[in-house]
Order: structure tokens, then sequence, then C-alpha cells
């Protein structure tokens, strides 16, 4: 569905409530114009009408209606077609949730796509209209505020990653007998999922800060270069986290093992313990003919008695070496 459709001239809104079928011709209709149509998960048939209207490649129009696409840049013409991911963590699930917003654009048109919830576009068109004089550059202007406020979105969601590493952490060496391996393993998927999210942005902001576009002859590549510091430092902190995540698992793989031996320990020393009054015990029960304590009264006591102080040297061995 067609979310807005309006044009701009000298980065002011023009009035009216203006129709598809007119937005590129008053796109069109100065140097200083140019139309932004903004549609959410169009169907192919809603996404004809503006694939008509602006001559966009079908190959382009096939990937914006279906979706699911990596981060990418590519050139049509002379439209360019750029993809980016959003992300919003969900710290109760701890999950992320990932969207998608497209952007078809040329020298005098910009038309945006989005698929999913994530970073919603009319707060970014309400700023950038509030700031004619940047609105005035063009589609790039569009462009950059967009991917902006897509990537300054990804801050948020590192820090929630960070705060659960932090608690998986505490719980690993924590004293109490868990085994979060479940949770960290889940966790890994999120961190490899927002990487390959993120990443491959990498490369369509390089082509962006050098100039190599067609979203007008406006150089913005400076404000463009500062984005890709963004996405480039978030994607360090991405591959941190993946490394706490891999040796946090090592190390509780690594205590679910040392609690193990620690129990084997304990029940081999209780085993040995009660192995020794019933080795005694089977000794004294053969009743052979030749027991001399079989007929003395101190006979019984002192079986008893010596069951005892094995048992006790035993047991004191056994502590001291911290078996039981």
């Amino acid at each position: 569905m067609i979310i807005d459709c309006a044009v701009y001239s000298k980065g002011v809104r023009q009035p009216g409530r203006l129709d598809l079928n007119d937005a590129l011709e008053a796109g069109r209709s100065s140097d200083d114009s140019f139309a932004w149509i903004g549609l959410y998960e169009p169907t192919e048939e809603e996404f004809d009408a503006v694939a008509r209207e602006f001559q966009l490649h079908p190959l382009a129009v096939e990937d914006a209606v279906h979706a699911h696409q990596r981060p990418k840049l590519e050139s049509y013409g002379d439209c360019e077609f750029l993809v980016i991911k959003t992300a919003h963590y969900n710290d109760l699930a701890e999950t992320i949730e990932f969207a998608e917003i497209q952007l078809l654009a040329g020298d005098s048109f910009i038309v945006t796509v989005r698929h999913g919830e994530g970073s919603a576009l009319g707060p970014v068109r309400q700023r950038l209209e509030s700031d004619p004089q940047r609105l005035a550059l063009g589609p790039i202007a569009v462009v950059h505020a967009i991917v902006d406020r897509i990537v300054d979105d990804y801050q948020p969601v590192l820090e929630g990653l960070d705060n659960d590493i932090a608690e998986i952490e505490a719980e690993v060496f924590s004293p109490d007998r868990t085994n979060p391996a479940v949770r960290i393993y889940k966790l890994k998927r999120q961190v490899l999922d927002l990487y390959r999210a993120v990443q491959p942005l990498a490369e369509p902001l390089e082509h962006l800060q050098e100039g190599k576009h067609e979203f007008g002859d406006v150089d913005l590549g400076h404000y463009f270069r500062d984005v890709n510091d963004h996405v480039r430092k978030a994607v360090a902190r991405i591959e941190i986290q993946r490394e706490l995540l891999s040796e946090v698992l090592d190390v509780n793989l690594t205590h679910v093992s040392v609690h193990q031996n620690e129990d084997m320990r304990t029940i081999a020393g209780w085993a040995a313990m009660a192995a020794v009054p019933t080795m005694l015990a089977g000794v004294w029960g053969m009743n052979f003919a030749h027991m001399p304590e079989l007929d003395r009264w101190w006979g019984y006591p002192a079986a008893l008695g010596l069951m005892a102080v094995g048992l006790a040297v035993l047991y004191r061995t056994l502590h001291r070496r911290g078996w039981i």
C-alpha cells in the first residue's frame, strides 16, 4: 500500500494530494524537484503501477516485491536499487527481529519500500521536511537520512546483546550448577544473523561515499563515510560478541565436565567407604572353623571397631583430597 506520495521543490513539500500518475512528471518539472513515494509491503499488482510510472527495471521490481534480499547496491541504468536490513532487539525473548527497506531512486525520484515492522520511515520524512536546505539536495539526502537512521538503530541491538552476554558470563561462573548451553547457542545464532545483516552493508556504503551512484550530482561522500565508519564499528563489535560467546560456550562445557568429574569422585569415594565394612563383614561371614575371635567375648566389638577405624581413616584421606 502507498503510505505517502509527495513532490519536493527546493526542499519544500508541495501542497495538495498528488496522484501517483503525476508524481514522476511533477518530480521532473524542474532541476530542483523530485518525487518521494513510500510503500509498505506492496503486492505485485500494487507495485506494478509504480513500476510503470517510474519505468523501473523488472529485476529490481521483483526484488522489491518479494524482499528477503541481502544488503546490496545495484545499478539499473539511471536507477539505483539499495537494500538495507533493519534490526530490533526483543530483550524478553532474546531475539532480533529483522525487517527490510528497499530504495529505488534516480535523480528525480525515490521509491521506498518497507517489509516488516522495523525502522519506520515516517519520522525520517518529518525530520527532513523540517530541514528544507538538506532536503533540497535531492534523493541522495533521503538515502543518507534513511541509511543513517537504520544504522543508528543497530546500537540498541548491540547493547541488548552485550547485556545478555554479560548475564550469561555471570551465570556460567556462578556457584549455582546451571547449564546455560542452550541459551548461549541461541544467542550465538542471533549474533550470527545480525552479522549477516550488517556486514554486507559496508560495500554499498563504500560506493556511496565514493560517489558511484545515480542519485544525482550532489556529493555527500563525507556523510556516507561517517555512516560507513559506524557500520564497521558495529561489525567489529559483533565479531567480538561472537568470539565471547564461543569462549563462554567452551568454558561452560569445561565447567560441566569438571562438575561431572567431581560427582564421579564423590560417588567413587562413598563407594570406597561402603566397600570397607562390606569387605570385613564378608570375611567374618565366611564362618571358618578356625577363627579365634568367634568364640571370644571381644570378637564382635573388635570387628565393629575395626570397621569404624577403617572408615574414619578412609574418610579423612578422601576428604583431605577433596573427593567427598
